[in-house]
């Protein structure tokens, strides 16, 4: 079964980024917290955001997304909105290209950036052959995140595989690679 990443960030606001699909989430959560806050969306496809209603009806859970006409969104998150996460705030950027309503969460004071499936370890990126998919919007969300790092950054945290643990160089590579595939 697909699923992605999904993220607990325990805290003064105890949230999962991105819900996953095709496992017992809720489960999961209860191995290490007995409450979650909120549950904050990266984008819409279905193998973040499945388990979403399980988190809802166990938690109690509100969802936080870019577009609050999506089911599973209760609360839109607009481009360079801030949001705590765990114990940091985090500055939201819409990153478009896989899917319209992506985005990215970056906290430099927590040295993080949750950043879906816009890129990923190895110089990938985010697929653009889906429904809303737009090579040349995701090379400019790219360039967009690599304009927003900085030597704060210590790990990006991706949608699918391993994380991103030398930010500025692993989007250069990622941003390359989509250069040459728009």
């Amino acid at each position: 079964m697909f699923t992605s990443n999904a993220f607990l960030v325990p805290g003064e606001r105890t949230v999962l980024v991105d819900a996953g699909a095709n496992y017992d989430v809720v489960a999961a959560v209860r191995e290490h917290v007995e409450t979650l806050d909120a549950v904050v969306l990266t984008h819409t496809h279905d193998d973040h955001v499945a388990n979403v209603p399980a988190l809802r009806d166990a938690f109690d859970a509100e969802t936080w997304g870019f577009d609050a006409d999506h089911e599973h969104v209760d609360h839109a998150i607009a481009d360079g909105d801030r949001l705590t996460v765990g114990d940091h705030a985090y500055e939201a950027l819409h990153t478009p290209g896989h899917k319209d309503d992506h985005l990215v969460f970056r906290s430099p004071a927590a040295g993080v950036a949750f950043v879906g499936d816009l890129v990923f370890a190895n110089g990938s990126f985010g697929r653009t052959d889906l429904a809303e998919g737009d090579s040349r919007a995701l090379v400019e969300s790219i360039e967009r995140l690599l304009d927003a790092l900085d030597e704060a950054d210590d790990v990006l945290y991706t949608g699918h595989g391993p994380a991103i643990t030398d930010p500025l160089a692993g989007v250069e590579a990622s941003l390359r690679a989509a250069r040459f595939n728009a």
